[in-house]
């Protein structure tokens, strides 16, 4: 008796055969993307796309700056959880880089080392009541989180010398502003999206 096709939760299908439609080989597994799989994605890309705009733009001064991509990753936090916001994190460093032509270069590793911070203090965040922490709060606790992880990278393999940390009092105005100014943003399109939600689902109820 053959066993019948199964498929978990991430899309992955067995015994399914393949395009061409010959037989499928024992163990032979298709990747069926999800409708998570198809949000991140589109999540993702808008990060990306952030980050190579933001790139074109000149810095007053190296690694300030505005981080227009963590507009996204809030966003995601707030509607789909820390796991999701890890995801389109990960993907818009990863991919910009290679964009931008910086993968394996000192900013990838700037980068990736604040964004892995950052997601680290949003993820204890998110664990707290909603009433003590927003979109704003959170974007500020990243955006020092990510100073922070940058500021560290840069001391123990960039700048081998103290003198980096003079610098703090710049990445930490940098890092109030471009949070906030960010976090309010987050908090407007999340505010947009429940007020356009609200009449689609005063519709169906009455319906």
């Amino acid at each position: 008796m053959t066993p019948s096709p199964t498929e978990d939760t991430r899309g992955w299908a067995s015994s399914c055969p393949p395009p061409g439609g010959g037989p499928a080989q024992s163990g032979e597994r298709l990747l069926r993307p999800t409708a998570d799989d198809h949000r991140i994605a589109r999540h993702a890309a808008a990060a990306i796309v952030l980050t190579v705009a933001e790139a074109a733009v000149p810095l007053p001064l190296p690694g300030v700056k505005p981080g227009l991509a963590n507009i996204i990753t809030l966003v995601v936090l707030a509607r789909w959880g820390w796991r999701e916001a890890v995801w389109v994190a990960l993907l818009r460093v990863l991919v910009g880089s290679l964009l931008l032509g910086q993968f394996l270069a000192p900013g990838f590793f700037l980068s990736l080392a604040g964004s892995l911070l950052s997601l680290v203090v949003l993820g204890g965040a998110a664990q707290l009541p909603g009433r003590w922490l927003g979109p704003v709060s959170h974007s500020i606790l990243a955006a020092f989180a990510h100073i922070a992880g940058q500021l560290v990278v840069a001391r123990l393999w960039l700048v081998p010398h103290d003198g980096v940390f003079y610098l703090v009092p710049v990445f930490a105005l940098a890092a109030t502003v471009f949070g906030l100014a960010n976090g309010l943003i987050a908090a407007r399109l999340l505010q947009e999206e429940l007020q356009c939600s609200a009449p689609a689902s005063a519709g169906e109820g009455q319906g």
